[in-house]
């Protein structure tokens, strides 16, 4: 009975609709996004819940569900989540950045980042992290054994990903931060906002197709934009162009192999794709809801992940 609840709960996308009916026993938690059907959180959180239920009884009807909301109604979601005393919410995109000024309380690690994806219930009303941060430094040490303190990085992108991941290299001391995309109305905007974060780490920023721009040698490479998703994008920047980077790091985690990560493999350099970044923002995520630390849940989240994307 167990495992067919999992996989009823892993594989069914409700609605708004369905949400405003919502009677069902147990703690509940849920991710919001539009589009949301590919999302494979419910299958990693459901799969560490159970773990945790066979040490913890108090886990044993905790459940995790997945929601398709139009960026309209997130208001109207977010209320009804409330007050059906939801323990938890993930937001994906667009949803992110619209809930950062309608929750009753910020993290102050998230205020720079003007996005949450993280929602804890409290009476007053919803408190927000975001986990984002914490899941690309975890994944940057796991799978390159590299630390983003003391670090030079070039971070490919200047959108919304970008700007989480430029927050959390200021916020953990990084040497120098260089970014890099391919307009410049977002560049300049992203690169202002940053300055007063931490003024004394040098942040500099050109347009990808600038010719012969000098990074610093031993870098570590982060792609923070989309190029990759599809087949036929191209790589965001030229990694031959750049002095050797240290490593590359893709924050795509499907398909696993982008166009950057083959142009790494081609220079012998040390990369990886997002995987285990979106292992550890949920396995945080879980620790706000919980308690237990994001540590002691990721292996199982990792394993429940990978069997859910299937064969590479």
């Amino acid at each position: 009975m167990g495992n067919l609840k999992s996989k009823t709960e892993n594989s069914t996308v409700f609605t708004l609709a369905d949400l405003a009916a919502w009677s069902r026993p147990g703690t509940s938690l849920a991710v919001l996004g539009h589009p949301i059907k590919h999302s494979i959180s419910p299958p990693m959180h459901n799969a560490a819940l159970a773990e945790l239920a066979r040490a913890h009884p108090r886990f044993t009807d905790w459940q995790y569900v997945r929601f398709e909301i139009h960026p309209a109604d997130l208001p109207r979601a977010l209320d009804l989540l409330h007050a059906k005393q939801f323990r938890g919410v993930n937001l994906t995109v667009p949803h992110k950045i619209i809930a950062f000024d309608r929750v009753a309380e910020i993290d102050p690690a998230a205020r720079p980042v003007g996005a949450v994806n993280t929602l804890r219930w409290t009476e007053r009303g919803w408190h927000g992290f975001n986990t984002d941060g914490y899941g690309l430094a975890s994944a940057v040490q796991e799978t390159l054994g590299r630390e983003l303190t003391g670090s030079h990085i070039i971070l490919l992108g200047a959108g919304g990903a970008a700007r989480g991941a430029a927050v959390e290299c200021l916020q953990r001391r990084c040497a120098s931060l260089t970014i890099t995309n391919r307009s410049e109305g977002n560049l300049r905007q992203l690169t202002a906002l940053l300055q007063s974060i931490a003024p004394d780490i040098p942040l500099e920023s050109f347009i990808t197709s600038t010719p012969g721009y000098q990074c610093k040698p031993g870098s570590l490479v982060i792609n923070a934009t989309s190029a990759g998703l599809r087949p036929d994008d191209p790589a965001p920047i030229d990694l031959a162009t750049l002095p050797r980077p240290a490593a590359v790091f893709d924050m795509i985690y499907n398909p696993p192999q982008t166009p950057l990560l083959r142009a790494a493999a081609a220079l012998t350099l040390p990369h990886a794709n997002g995987l285990a970044m979106l292992v550890h923002q949920g396995a945080k995520s879980l620790e706000h809801w919980s308690g237990i630390a994001a540590a002691q849940t990721a292996p199982t989240m990792a394993t429940a992940a990978r069997a859910a994307l299937g064969p590479a």
